[in-house]
């Protein structure tokens, strides 16, 4: 079975699936582009819980800013490489509804092709 997304819930009793890797902030595989509309796309922001991540107009913007990180920068490529062995036949959890876009769209990419 392939691995799919799975959207991560507050709801009472609601587990993570097993094989299931949560890719959310904050953590390791957390993407560092946040949708930040008021900031100039690129400015560093910082959040209440003290990350600092990466202004987008949109989530799209923030998926497409991730997926060249992963794909062009060295940092960005040692995660991919990284998430090749760590995440592969894995379903990934993120907070983003299934019918929209997704940087755990991107790893299950990399992780599975």
């Amino acid at each position: 079975m392939e691995p799919v997304r799975v959207q991560l819930s507050r709801k009472k009793g609601w587990k993570l699936p097993p094989d299931t890797v949560s890719v959310a902030r904050p953590g390791r595989w957390g993407n560092p582009f946040s949708v930040v509309p008021e900031a100039p796309p690129g400015t560093p922001v910082t959040t209440r819980g003290g990350g600092t991540y990466i202004a987008m107009p949109s989530v799209a913007a923030a998926v497409a800013a991730y997926r060249r990180w992963v794909l062009e920068d060295p940092a960005g490529q040692r995660l991919a490489e990284e998430a090749r062995s760590a995440l592969r036949g894995k379903n990934l959890a993120c907070w983003y509804p299934l019918d929209g876009p997704c940087h755990a769209e991107v790893l299950l990419d990399i992780a599975n092709r």
